[in-house]
């Protein structure tokens, strides 16, 4: 059914399809290949990429996730083509001129969309986990650095064509030619799983790594059934309840899932999440909803969109180097599997699960152990204690940073170091791939700007982001230590007794 070609000198996929052509031009390049100092490199292409095309008439956009970037459109053969063909011309000469609205737009959509916590606790400020971190790297991204991104990255080796339809005539696809890119090798920043963490308010989530198969796919949606018929319609602590399985690379796949809850009812919520998981790790799975989930997914292959998103999945499986199964293969696959199969994929989810709960609450109790939050160790060099907190010290040395307190010390060593931000006014907050974070607040530690130069020399520029100035308002003020207060005035005792003797 579907063809395995190539158009342009670009690996192709196509297959017949009904309605209006639809095509695809998939890269394999996303967020989690950047540096955390370079954060928003991809999505800063893509934006300047579509920036020619002003007011699309036709449906056509573009997406950067965590290992593609994908350009689709849909339309009269006129339209696709002159999308796709725009977009690599476009790739081959960005509007550089540009950058620096674009990178406000994207400040813009970054504020709305949240970090992903779960990335970072789990694979740390790397690769994976740098995915999770705000677009931090728009102030230091260069021109020659968006050139050489989009000249190595978005190339003809480096890209999958699908078309649901017929090659129109008249596409030319003219990208340069380059070297395929593996995908980024997952890191831990996990002493071990299952384990948990305590972050923000309102909500439970997770994640777990598991194999990447169709009876895994069906097992993320038996459990958000499960999960919604205990959270919301049977004890109704839960609105919003849902789980999502998404794959990661060739072979394995990301299972998340999301409950949210009132202050009041997130014990409840966070011990119905567990309860449903440790029933599902028991094999305690009710098979009709299987049955529910395998009929609706089969059912959703007969659906005109669908070959539409398999031709993407499949494009994503061949720059991933994935042996692509057939559609037959694929029915068989989901036709097969049973409950005993679902029991199998519920042991590895609780094995590699990881757990948001809300800020003051735990997990331990469940078995969980709690996520590495200290360093294992401490810089040597000149302390800065805190003129907020006396129990908190910084300490600067040649070596790194260290926050000490009474339960653990932060540490982020130089030579480690994958971000440092820099203020005009001094702040400093220095980032290791394992996500600890060290923030310099020189009014709060009355750190001179000696101190702050010498580590700026530290460091190398590759990682030093300078960002614009804050606010009057957001910088802590410097706080002077009290002097020491004279005692009270009080009479000498002579004079206190010249006092009564006068009264007398």
């Amino acid at each position: 059914m579907i063809k395995e070609t190539e158009v342009c000198g670009i690996r192709a996929l196509i297959a017949p399809a009904d309605g209006p052509l639809t095509a695809g031009l998939v890269f394999r390049v996303g967020c989690a290949d950047e540096p955390l100092s370079r954060r928003g490199l991809t999505h800063l292409v893509e934006h300047l990429a579509l920036h020619r095309h002003g007011l699309i008439e036709h449906d056509a956009n573009a997406a950067t996730g965590l290992t593609t970037t994908h350009f689709f459109t849909s339309g009269s053969d006129q339209a696709v083509v002159g999308y796709l063909t725009s977009v690599c011309d476009s790739l081959r000469d960005l509007p550089l001129d540009r950058m620096a609205t674009e990178k406000t737009i994207l400040r813009t959509e970054q504020a709305a969309r949240p970090a992903d916590s779960l990335l970072v606790w789990r694979y740390g400020a790397v690769g994976y986990g740098a995915a999770g971190y705000p677009e931090w790297g728009l102030e230091a991204i260069t021109e020659a650095d968006v050139r050489d991104w989009a000249a190595t990255r978005f190339t003809r080796e480096n890209a999958v064509l699908w078309i649901a339809g017929e090659v129109p005539a008249g596409l030319e696809l003219a990208l340069p030619s380059g070297p395929k890119h593996p995908l980024p090798l997952p890191t831990s920043a996990l002493a071990g799983t299952p384990a948990f963490f305590a972050e923000g308010s309102g909500k439970i989530t997770f994640s777990a790594v598991v194999e990447r198969s169709a009876r895994a796919a069906l097992f993320a949606f038996v459990l958000e059934r499960a999960l919604f018929r205990t959270l919301r319609t049977e004890d109704g602590n839960s609105y919003a309840v849902a789980t999502s399985y998404a794959p990661r690379d060739g072979d394995a796949a990301t299972i998340t899932g999301l409950a949210d809850a009132l202050p009041e009812r997130q014990d409840a919520v966070l011990g119905g999440v567990i309860d449903v998981l440790a029933a599902f790790r028991a094999g305690r799975i009710d098979p009709t909803e299987l049955e529910v989930v395998r009929d609706k997914a089969i059912s959703g292959l007969d659906r005109p969109e669908a070959i539409r998103a398999m031709l993407f999945t499949e494009a994503v499986d061949v720059l991933y180097g994935r042996t692509r199964p057939s559609l037959a293969d694929f029915r068989a696959e989901l036709a097969s599997v049973a409950v005993d199969d679902l029991h199998e994929v519920a042991g590895q989810v609780l094995d590699s699960l990881l757990l948001q709960v809300p800020r003051g609450h735990r997990a331990d109790w469940a078995g969980f152990a709690e996520a590495p939050m200290w360093s294992d160790s401490t810089v040597t060099g000149q302390d800065f204690p805190s003129l907020q907190n006396p129990d908190h010290t910084l300490v600067v040395g040649p070596d790194g940073v260290s926050m000490v307190g009474p339960h653990g010390a932060l540490t982020v060593r130089h030579r480690d170091c994958v971000l440092m931000q820099c203020w005009p006014d001094g702040a400093r907050r220095l980032i290791g791939p394992d996500g600890v974070n060290v923030s310099i607040e020189p009014n709060l530690h009355d750190v001179p700007a000696e101190t702050i130069a010498d580590l700026d020399r530290s460091l190398p520029d590759a990682v030093k982001v300078w960002q614009p100035a804050r606010p009057a308002d957001r910088i802590p003020p410097r706080r002077v230590p009290h002097a020491p207060q004279p005692p009270p005035n009080r009479p000498h005792l002579f004079g206190r007794l010249t006092a009564l003797l006068r009264r007398r």
